[in-house]
């Protein structure tokens, strides 16, 4: 009889934690400006789904070079799980190899506008979302960690905070690396493109407090150096953020452990701005 009554408790735990359990799903969005569709994975957690939704904040989260829209399953899988948690709603495109410009060369790639002003405008419209800029936080790895200051930066009535990690914050360095050239040009002959299209060259665009910013590097990863220079030319124009560095290199497994800072960062941030 024990046994009994303890795996009919086991069987409704079960039940109350199977009903309990993030949303994950694969939709395409349009883009009017580039006249397609995009893949985007969308990480709803239990309370924002449902007759009762609960609005929650929203985490952009950008992949690097090589990678599409569930690439941060593949690097994170517990995000369904942290989603429930925090009660953070995870947004996930297909950026493509687009380095989330929209592009002077190539006029099919327009992902800064895409995802700062479409996406966006998507999410509020189809998810319980808090529709405002303190609510909303963007992230992402390597090409995306660049993805996320450059476009954060440049629309900073959209998003509140900001992170990066392993970003590849200033591209000059890499003019042959990463289908940079097909979007901007060849460097010899389009220095001004590129001048123009990195995270370094938009710091101009930025008061202190205009953003609450994060960004982290590995030692031992190729992007570090660009890392530091942006840290001290933040520090230089007076722009308060956090900047770490801690062991490791461009990997997936930096990143798995990059991302849980990052969202405890978002946490404390929505906690201070959503009163």
């Amino acid at each position: 009889m024990k046994r009994t009554f303890y795996l009919l408790g086991c069987l409704l735990l079960w039940a109350v934690v199977a009903t309990r359990a993030a949303e994950v799903d694969t939709l395409l969005v349009a883009s009017p400006s580039m006249g397609t569709e995009v893949k985007v994975v969308y990480i709803l957690p239990d309370k924002a789904v449902g007759p009762d939704a609960v609005r929650c904040p929203v985490v952009y989260l950008l992949h690097g070079y090589g990678g599409n829209a569930k690439t941060w399953l593949e690097v994170k899988p517990e995000l369904p799980a942290i989603a429930d948690e925090k009660g953070m709603i995870f947004v996930c495109p297909d950026g493509k190899n687009s380095w989330y410009w929209d592009s002077p060369k190539n006029p099919a790639y327009r992902y800064e506008t895409f995802v700062s002003a479409e996406l966006v405008a998507y999410t509020d419209a189809h998810f319980a979302t808090l529709p405002r800029r303190e609510a909303r936080a963007i992230s992402g790895l390597s090409m995306g960690g660049h993805g996320a200051l450059w476009l954060s930066i440049r629309h900073k009535d959209t998003f509140g905070v900001a992170a990066s990690m392993s970003g590849g914050v200033d591209i000059r360095p890499f003019p042959d690396n990463w289908d940079m050239k097909l979007q901007l040009g060849e460097y010899e002959e389009n220095k001004e493109q590129w001048d123009s299209h990195t995270v370094m060259t938009q710091l101009d665009k930025l008061a202190n407090r205009d953003l609450t910013l994060l960004f982290d590097c590995g030692e031992q990863d190729f992007f570090i150096d660009v890392n530091k220079n942006l840290h001290q030319a933040l520090l230089e124009r007076g722009i308060d953020h956090d900047f770490i560095t801690r062991p490791g290199a461009h990997t997936r497994e930096y990143w798995n452990n990059s991302i849980d800072y990052h969202l405890l960062f978002f946490e404390k941030y929505f906690q201070e701005n959503l009163k």
